[in-house]
């Protein structure tokens, strides 16, 4: 029986010739988007777990430790959509390989550095050409997979490594800081990037390119030093406060930036970020569904990871395999909704649904006591927020690609990426903040001692857990009201030359 609900009208097939480039290759493709993809995302929490050994092996300062960090977000961040686009003006499988090489190399830079300052440049370095990478990735699947079925399944695999790295950044992280040397995080990107290269050159087409590229200038400047500001000022005031003057400064300012960044694009001849591509109810709610998974899904690794180590006393191994239950809900609800739900209940359900699932699964995490144990008080909060998740991130991805020409693939794929890097952004410098008003309403409340420190500890982390359910429910509200349930458009296959 046909439901009403489906994912588009089936494209032609292609000439199945065994080609570089060719149908008969996609699922082989895919392979290699995947490992690239599963290469960046885990990036984003592999080097977390060894900050700690490259602080005591470089002599960097606490205050120093979090440019690790920052460093990356701010150079990811603020360049996705100029990278997005230069996918699409010249070329996406170049750009790809471009991120591939650059991101290993700088890759290499960070494992062997002798100085803080040498870390940090790598760090950035890896930030500049993740943002070539990562929107590339997402947009070569976007036109490889134009038929219904099939691109449901490609996303489907697709999100579920999106949703599966960070946790598997952790567990990653901890064996080989465990293990080997806080230096192999950075060395063990040379291997995915080398596969994916292989895998890039043998099978990856040339696209073609009828006009002459142009780029949107003052809409990429006003964009990226937008962007910059808004995730410098979110980390500062993670470090400071959200009334130092330099928080308001930066965020004040990147407001104003991202506001002439949208007058720019309404009125230039090649914008930078068409505005067609956000103002379709489908691909706008699909945006906002993924800036909210962004800002909850960081409040899971975040403060549950110092849930395990500081309270449950998990080594960084033992911690990293604890968010195997959420890697494994994740998989399996990436891969079965876009066949098996979606299709049959719509967009708006899904995610609608999807979200509520996340909440609960965040509402048990907040019942956690000092004495709690993982089968009984971590592992159902852990399944369910997996459930929830990838039931999110798989359909989210589809309906914010959904009807994009090929030409606008690489910058909507950029968006996806810089909806949900922004959303974790607020969310670890919001959530930061109740996490330390929490502990310290809870110390200041009761009889001081080392108990009551630990308890306060946890109330701090329950707190986060709080508010994290109360943002999947603000996006099952945004998601009821914007997506609409109807069918997602197919996406322009990408026009090839022969070999």
């Amino acid at each position: 029986m046909t439901s009403t609900f489906e994912l588009g009208a089936r494209a032609p097939e292609k000439a199945d010739t065994g080609r570089r480039g060719s149908h008969a290759l996609r699922w082989w493709v895919l392979v290699v988007l995947g490992v690239a993809q599963l290469m960046v995302t885990l990036d984003a929490t592999v080097v977390n777990i060894a900050l700690p050994a490259a602080q005591q092996d470089l002599g960097f300062s606490d205050g120093d430790r979090q440019w690790v960090i920052t460093g990356y977000a701010l150079a990811f961040g603020s360049l996705l959509l100029l990278g997005g686009r230069l996918g699409d003006l010249f070329g996406r499988r170049t750009t790809f390989v471009i991120g591939l090489i650059g991101f290993a190399g700088a890759s290499v830079v960070g494992g062997a550095a002798g100085s803080f300052e040498i870390l940090v440049a790598a760090r950035v370095g890896q930030g500049v050409f993740g943002a070539l990478l990562a929107p590339a990735a997402l947009s070569l699947l976007t036109v490889t997979f134009t038929e219904k079925s099939e691109r449901a399944k490609a996303f489907g695999i697709f999100s579920a490594l999106s949703g599966t790295g960070a946790a598997i950044g952790l567990l990653l992280g901890g064996m080989l800081t465990e293990w080997a040397s806080w230096r192999w995080v950075m060395f063990v990107n040379v291997g995915f990037a080398a596969i994916a290269l292989v895998g890039a050159v043998l099978l990856l087409a040339k696209n073609v390119v009828t006009e002459r590229p142009k780029i949107d200038v003052p809409g990429t400047l006003a964009v990226t030093a937008g962007l910059f500001a808004i995730v410098y000022g979110f980390a500062h005031a993670e470090s400071t406060s959200w009334s130092n003057p330099v928080t308001v400064g930066f965020l004040a300012g990147g407001v104003v930036l991202l506001a002439v960044f949208v007058s720019l694009q309404a009125r230039v001849a090649h914008p930078l970020l068409p505005l067609r591509l956000v103002l379709d109810r489908t691909r706008g709610g699909s945006f906002l569904a993924v800036f909210v998974m962004g800002m909850g899904m960081f409040s899971i690794f975040l403060f549950l990871t110092y849930y395990l180590v500081v309270s449950m006393s998990y080594s960084p191994i033992k911690s990293g395999l604890a968010f195997l239950p959420m890697v494994a809900g994740i998989v399996v609800s990436s891969t079965l909704v876009p066949s098996f739900v979606l299709p049959r209940v719509g967009p708006k359900i899904v995610i609608t649904s999807s979200f509520l699932v996340a909440a609960a699964g965040m509402i048990l995490l907040t019942q956690l006591e000092l004495g709690s144990s993982f089968a009984a008080d971590v592992l159902p909060g852990l399944v369910l927020l997996g459930m929830g998740l990838g039931g999110v991130m798989t359909t989210a991805f589809q309906g914010a690609t959904a009807g994009v020409h090929h030409e606008d693939a690489g910058v909507a794929s950029a968006l996806i990426n810089t909806s949900q890097q922004v959303g974790g952004s607020i969310s670890t410098a919001l959530l930061t903040t109740v996490a330390t008003s929490a502990m310290t309403d809870y110390l200041t409340s009761h009889e001081a001692g080392q108990l009551t420190t630990m308890e306060a500890h946890v109330a701090s982390y329950t707190a986060t857990f709080t508010w994290g359910a109360g943002i999947f429910v603000a996006g099952a509200v945004i998601a009821a009201i914007l997506v609409p349930n109807a069918a997602l458009a197919p996406s322009d296959g990408e026009p090839v030359i022969a070999h």
